[in-house]
C-alpha cells in the first residue's frame, strides 16, 4: 500500500502591490497621509470660511479697491513666507515649526477680522494680514513637506493639492450664505480660529528634520564627495539649490493668469451680487475634483512644461470671458480655474519636491508658494486699478491669448529640432 504524497508547492515569490498602503509599513504611512489630509481640510475649511466673510465685509465697507488691498497683503505675505521659512526650518524640527506657525496665525487670524469689523484703518489692518499668511504658508509649506516624507509620489502631492482646494471652495461657499451680522459672525470666529487645533496635533508626529540635521552621503567607498559635503554645507546654511527657472516660470504663470480667480469672491459679489458666490464656490470645488483626472489625461501625451503650464493658464482665463454677462458664465469660468490652478500648482509642487535634495523640501516647497504668491499678488492689486470688474473678460482674453501664444511657440521651438535630426540623419535601415 503506497501513501500518496502531495506534489511540492513551488516557491512564487510575492507580488509587489500596486498600492504603497499594503507595502511593509504601508498601513502606517496611509494613516499618516490621512492624519495630515484630515488636518489639512479642516484647517483649509476655516481659513476659507473665515477669509472670504472678511472679504465680503471689506467689499462692504470699500469696495473692489479694499478687497484687492487685503488680498495684495496677503500675497505679500506668502511672498515673505519662503525666507522665513528658510530662516526657522535652520533651527527648528518640523514639529515647532508647527507649533510655531500655527498658534502665531490662529491668534492673527482672529484679531485682523475682529480689526476690520471694529473699522480699524485698512493699512494695519493690512500689515496684521502679511504677518498671519507668512505664519500661515510657513505651516502650509511644513505640511506639505510632510506629505512628501510620507508618500514621495505626485499623485500623493497633487491629492493633498486638490483635496485642500476643493475644501476652501466649500468653506467660501458656506460663507457667503450667512449674514454679516449677528449671532453668525461668533460662529465665525470660533471657526476661523479654532480650526488649526488639529494642524498643532498633527504636529507632535511630525517626521521632517530641519535643514542643519541633514547628514553627509558617502559614495558607494564610504568616502564623503566634495560634493556631498558642499550640498550638505549648502543645507546647513539654509542655502538650498533653487530651481529659479521653474520658480520664475510658474510666478509668470500666476501673474498673467491668477488674478481673476484670486479676486473670485469680490468679482462674484459685484457682477451677480452675494448669492452668487456660493455657486461660484461650488463650480471652483468641483473642478478642483477633476484636476487629478485631468492631470492624468494630460499627462498621457507627454507634452514638456513650456507647453502644459500655459494651457493651465490659458485654463484659469477662459471662463472669464463670459462671466460678467452671465451668471452660468461666473460658473463655467470657477470650474475651470478650480481645475487648471489645482493641477498647475499640484504639478509644480511635485516637480520641486522631486527634484529638492534631502532636508530642504520645506524650504523650495516654501519658495514655490512664495513665487506663485508674488505673481498673484502683483496681479490683485493692479486689476482692480486697470480695470472695472465688467471688463474682466476683455483683460482676460488678451491674458489667454498670450499664454496661448507662448504654449504654441514652445510647442513648435521644442518640436522642429526632433524633426530636424530625423531628416538630417534618416529613418533607421535594418540590416539584411
Amino acid at each position: 500500500m503506497t501513501t500518496a504524497v502531495a506534489p511540492p508547492r513551488t516557491h512564487r515569490p510575492a507580488r509587489p502591490s500596486r498600492h504603497r498602503s499594503v507595502t511593509p509599513g504601508g498601513r502606517r504611512r496611509a494613516g499618516r497621509l490621512r492624519e495630515l489630509m484630515v488636518s489639512g481640510l479642516v484647517d483649509s475649511f476655516g481659513l476659507s470660511l473665515g477669509w472670504t466673510i472678511f472679504n465680503l465685509v471689506a467689499v462692504d465697507r470699500g469696495g473692489l479697491a479694499l478687497a484687492g488691498l487685503f488680498n495684495a497683503a496677503m500675497l505679500v505675505g506668502v511672498v515673505l513666507s519662503a525666507p522665513v521659512t528658510g530662516r526657522l526650518t535652520r533651527h527648528l524640527h518640523g514639529r515647532k515649526l508647527l507649533l510655531l506657525a500655527g498658534g502665531t496665525e490662529g491668534l492673527l487670524r482672529v484679531a485682523t477680522l475682529a480689526a476690520l469689523l471694529a473699522g480699524y484703518d485698512g493699512k494695519l489692518i493690512a500689515a496684521g494680514i502679511v504677518l498671519m499668511h507668512i505664519a500661515a504658508y510657513a505651516g502650509f509649506a511644513a505640511m506639505r513637506a510632510e506629505v512628501a516624507a510620507v508618500d514621495a509620489r505626485p499623485q500623493a502631492m497633487t491629492r493633498y493639492a486638490l483635496s485642500i482646494a476643493a475644501v476652501e471652495a466649500a468653506g467660501a461657499g458656506v460663507a457667503a450664505l450667512l449674514p454679516l451680522h449677528g449671532g453668525y459672525l461668533i460662529a465665525v470666529f470660533l471657526v476661523y480660529g479654532l480650526s488649526l487645533v488639529p494642524t498643532i496635533l498633527t504636529a507632535r508626529r511630525a517626521r521632517v528634520q530641519d535643514s542643519g540635521g541633514v547628514a553627509v552621503s558617502p559614495d558607494a567607498g564610504g568616502r564623503v564627495t566634495r560634493v556631498a559635503r558642499r550640498e550638505h554645507d549648502r543645507a546647513r546654511t539654509g542655502r538650498p539649490r533653487l530651481p529659479w527657472s521653474v520658480l520664475a516660470g510658474g510666478g509668470v504663470i500666476t501673474l498673467l493668469a491668477a488674478g481673476p480667480t484670486l479676486l473670485s469672491v469680490a468679482l462674484a459679489s459685484e457682477l451677480h451680487g452675494h448669492k452668487a458666490v456660493a455657486g461660484a464656490a461650488i463650480a471652483f470645488s468641483a473642478g478642483c475634483l477633476l484636476s487629478s483626472s485631468a492631470v492624468t489625461v494630460v499627462d498621457r501625451l507627454r507634452l514638456p512644461t513650456q507647453v502644459t503650464w500655459p494651457l493651465w493658464g490659458v485654463g484659469m482665463l477662459i471662463g472669464w470671458l463670459i462671466a460678467p454677462a452671465h451668471l452660468a458664465g461666473l460658473f463655467v469660468a470657477q470650474f475651470l480655474s478650480g481645475l487648471s490652478m489645482t493641477a498647475f500648482e499640484g504639478g509644480m509642487d511635485a516637480r520641486i519636491a522631486r527634484d529638492a535634495t534631502p532636508g530642504t523640501v520645506t524650504t523650495v516647497l516654501a519658495w514655490s508658494a512664495s513665487t506663485r504668491a508674488l505673481g498673484g499678488a502683483i496681479a490683485v492689486r493692479l486689476l482692480p486699478a486697470l480695470v472695472a470688474a465688467p471688463a474682466i473678460g476683455l483683460t482676460s482674453g488678451v491674458a489667454a491669448a498670450t499664454l496661448g501664444a507662448a504654449a504654441l511657440s514652445a510647442f513648435v521651438r521644442l518640436r522642429l529640432p526632433r524633426r530636424r535630426a530625423t531628416a538630417v540623419t534618416g529613418p533607421a535601415v535594418s540590416g539584411p
